[in-house]
């Protein structure tokens, strides 16, 4: 009977410790479960902060670009006036171009980077064309002048480079359209951010 009761209790136990098994496994496949959606929830925020972060950025930056722009047109204006410039005038100059500078340092800082145009083939979505010119020394859809620089921060475009372009044929100006303008830069459906 002692037997008996033994080998009960031992059958007992065994359910048991297989009962606690199933049970441990089953913990085990929560806490994996957990930490795995833990886990792609710490990504989905690192790259939902790292997308705000971009886009913030992104939105600044847009924003700086005419003070750019402007400062650069008085920097270059004022070095195609004739004659000699006094000296306070050049201090006054001086100070201009250091503090482009700074803003374009500032810029690439923030990994704000202008897009090359001159002289590079016509991307659409990198560049947006507003006049072509015939230029038998480059080949067609070449970039032939910058109008507007244009930037973009990483992969994603703040602002097409307004460009002129090569043409193979005639002269076309940005409003005028014929069927060689058309030839020459293909209809694109250029994506604004």
């Amino acid at each position: 009977e002692e037997l008996q009761k033994a080998n009960q209790e031992l059958t007992e136990f065994r359910v048991k410790v297989r009962q606690l098994e199933k049970e441990r496994e089953e913990m085990r496949e929560i806490l994996s479960r957990r930490q795995n959606d833990f886990e792609n929830y710490r990504k989905r925020i690192e790259r939902d902060k790292t997308e705000t972060k971009r886009g913030l950025v992104g939105d600044l930056a847009s924003r700086m670009l005419p003070v750019v722009d402007n400062l650069n047109r008085a920097v270059d204006s004022v070095n195609e006036l004739p004659g000699d410039k006094s000296s306070d005038f050049q201090h006054f100059l001086d100070g201009i171009v250091l503090v482009s500078r700074q803003l374009n340092e500032v810029l690439a800082e923030m990994g704000v980077e202008p897009i090359l145009a001159v002289g590079e083939p016509f991307d659409p979505h990198l560049h947006e064309a507003v006049a072509t010119e015939k230029n038998e020394a480059l080949a067609p859809n070449t970039v032939t002048a910058e109008f507007l620089r244009g930037y973009r921060l990483g992969e994603k475009v703040i602002r097409h480079a307004m460009v002129q372009v090569s043409a193979g044929g005639s002269v076309n100006s940005g409003s005028e359209k014929n069927a060689e303008s058309e030839e020459v830069l293909p209809d694109f459906e250029i994506e604004r951010f």
